[in-house]
């Protein structure tokens, strides 16, 4: 029997999977997580392949019925030829109802089910079954009565279900759907335009080739000559002669109603697409237009109005988001949990300050992060300021300024850095900054604050005392040589000591 592409996990489990466990993992001889009513599991690209080759097959007989019925296309020379592609694509449709469809497994109850027979139980009670079924009645048997007419595979059209869960699986894997999206709202309105050729050249053949002004007369090629009338038919551009016949008046009466109806219809897709795509765009320019209106009613000063707009210009270029914490707020408490170890655990766990911590305290951590982007020449800090929070450079460089004339640069911190972590630590309510902390250029960075971790840290009192231990190492009191044997040494150390080499101390303390 055949298997489906194996799948390593699904995207439901959680991202830190290597961390805490083991990965779940399909066997091998089990058929792909793809089921009917269930779109949150992975796809499976070999699936998505075979939905292709589906929809081929599909669209071969949705572009070519109308076609060879109206156009004289299908003659005794090449009916050997469209009757094999015919049956190579039923051949397609019945290894798609017999051996993949039975295959997907689907939820019953919350849980995946994978037996065999379950799975295809499940497929024959779906109404895509029946119309799977109804889309292979061989009403070619009648081609030895009639000839062979192509009007007898209409019911091929009726596998539509394919065509659409194609489209919705293939819309999952794609970075930038709303260009397929694109794609696909252009088609319809082609196909639309292909149908009411073939349905001109039909009239023309009723009414006779060349028999009136109105009516296809013969020169040129044909499909191209009726695609044009469509064309100008449908989307009312006019040019036409008029008709003379009754039929003639009646077909392009409703060629006109048609062609206004489906014409408008596109044209509100094509803007709901376009729309959904930019809608990220226009939320940003909405902000910062609103701002700087703001801004104006107020009379800040021009220096300010071009920093905030400098500001949301490259937020939006670096991430294109203004606020990450309000697009995951729409997320489930563990999916955030998951996106956060993702982005920020590499980070995080570089830090010699957690070293030792309980591992789930730190992921708790995470979801308390903030990211925040300082202008060049943004103070992050000032000297003097009670310290509430620490900081993680996600990108670019901060530099710890200071001395008499306060532009020393003592240490200058890049990317993985952290500083401002003692003031985590402090106990007693803090501790006041004694340096300024200057972004050098465009800097991307975590913020965690005070109030956030002692909120974490109620439910891991081990780890609390932890901290509290180096709090009362690195704060209280520590001395220069005690600094020095701190191990493992935090970035907050090495930039006391900076301030130790540099400035004079009246207390002999950090």
């Amino acid at each position: 029997h055949i298997h489906l592409l194996k799948v390593e996990s699904f995207s439901l489990m959680p991202a830190y999977h290597s961390l805490l466990s083991t990965p779940l993992s399909i066997p091998s001889n089990s058929p792909s997580p793809f089921s009917h009513s269930s779109s949150f599991l992975s796809p499976d690209l070999m699936y998505v392949l075979w939905m292709l080759m589906v929809t081929l097959a599909w669209n071969w007989n949705l572009w070519f019925i109308p076609a060879r019925w109206a156009f004289p296309y299908q003659t005794p020379d090449n009916i050997y030829y469209w009757l094999l592609t015919d049956y190579l694509c039923d051949l397609i449709y019945i290894l798609d109802i017999t051996i993949f469809q039975p295959r997907l497994q689907f939820v019953r109850g919350g849980d995946i089910v994978c037996d065999k027979k379950d799975m295809r139980k499940n497929y024959m009670k779906t109404t895509r079954f029946k119309f799977d079924v109804a889309s292979l009645v061989p009403l070619e048997l009648f081609y030895f009565k009639t000839g062979i007419n192509p009007l007898l595979r209409l019911p091929r059209l009726l596998k539509i279900n394919s065509f659409f869960e194609f489209n919705e699986r293939l819309e999952a894997i794609l970075t930038k759907a709303f260009i397929y999206r694109v794609i696909r709202t252009t088609t319809y309105l082609l196909y639309c335009l292909h149908c009411n050729a073939c349905l001109y050249y039909w009239g023309s053949a009723y009414q006779g080739i060349g028999s009136t002004k109105w009516v296809y007369n013969g020169e040129g090629n044909s499909y191209i000559r009726c695609y044009y009338f469509a064309v100008k038919t449908l989307i009312t551009i006019g040019g036409l002669p008029d008709p003379t016949t009754l039929f003639e008046i009646v077909f392009q009466l409703i060629n006109y109603f048609v062609g206004v109806f489906a014409f408008s219809i596109m044209i509100g897709q094509m803007r709901d697409v376009v729309g959904a795509a930019t809608a990220g765009q226009t939320y940003y320019r909405t902000c910062m237009d609103n701002t700087i209106k703001y801004m104006s009613s107020y009379h800040i000063p021009k220096d300010v109005q071009n920093r905030v707009k400098t500001w949301y210009n490259y937020t939006w270029q670096s991430q294109g988001m203004l606020d990450e914490q309000e697009l995951l707020t729409q997320l489930p408490d563990k999916m955030r949990l998951d996106i956060a170890v993702d982005v920020n655990y590499s980070i995080v766990s570089k830090v010699p300050l957690f070293q030792g911590c309980d591992r789930q305290m730190i992921f708790d951590m995470l979801k308390s992060l903030r990211s925040v982007v300082y202008l060049p020449g943004d103070y992050v800090c000032k000297k003097g300021e009670v310290g509430r929070e620490m900081y993680i450079i996600k990108a670019g460089e901060v530099q710890v300024v200071g001395g008499p004339d306060g532009r020393t640069v003592f240490v200058t911190l890049r990317a993985g850095s952290v500083f401002g972590e003692i003031s985590l630590l402090a106990v007693g309510g803090g501790n006041r900054r004694t340096a300024n902390v200057i972004a050098h250029g465009f800097a991307n960075l975590f913020i965690l604050d005070k109030k956030d971790l002692n909120e974490i840290l109620v439910h891991y009192p081990e780890s609390k005392k932890l901290l509290r231990k180096k709090a009362r190492l690195n704060i209280n009191g520590a001395t220069h040589e005690q600094i020095k044997n701190l191990e493992p040494l935090t970035l907050d150390a090495l930039y006391v000591l900076s301030l130790m080499e540099v400035t004079v101390s009246t207390t002999g303390r950090c």
